[in-house]
């Protein structure tokens, strides 16, 4: 038996991340591949504005639960490589709105066939097997439950008292 799997619910948040890293890393060699200088990890900012046309960085941090600081980072790195625009909100100036560039519209524009690969690739990995399928709907119930009590907390709780 591997390593990981015989450690069951130990190791689960590892085993979560190393697939996460596999997606992202994946995802990656496909827009290589395709010529595209996009990180995959950009994703969540750039889907936002493609269906938002403006967002504030405390609206991205909602959106996307993130830190202020987090976005302010991400946001400063894509204005640096001209993907992005900012510009200060007319009725609260220590607030900025953010909104794709010329440069990131045009990006987008060719990201969308990439979006539109994966979901379609994932669908079909899922449906390879009965359980998989399942899978974002067993996610989604995690996240609840994490949310209704952290996991530190249950932890804490569960562990053994010692004398």
């Amino acid at each position: 038996m591997s390593f990981y799997p015989s450690l069951g619910y130990l190791i689960f948040g590892s085993r979560l991340r190393r697939l996460s890293e596999y997606f992202l890393a994946e995802v990656n060699k496909v827009y290589a591949r395709a010529g595209i200088a996009f990180d995959a990890s950009w994703f969540p900012l750039f889907y936002l504005l493609s269906v938002k046309d403006k967002l504030t960085l405390m609206d991205i941090a909602t959106e996307l639960e993130v830190s202020h600081s987090a976005v302010s980072q991400l946001v400063t790195n894509l204005k640096g490589k001209g993907l992005l625009k900012t510009s200060r909100c007319e009725e609260d100036g220590r607030r900025q709105w953010v909104v794709l560039s010329r440069k990131g519209e045009e990006l987008l524009k060719q990201v969308l066939p990439v979006w539109k690969g994966i979901e379609a690739a994932m669908g079909d990995m899922v449906m390879e097997n009965k359980q998989s399928s399942r899978i974002l709907e067993a996610i989604g119930a995690l996240e609840r439950a994490v949310e209704a009590e952290p996991l530190a907390e249950r932890i804490l709780r569960a562990m053994p008292v010692e004398k």
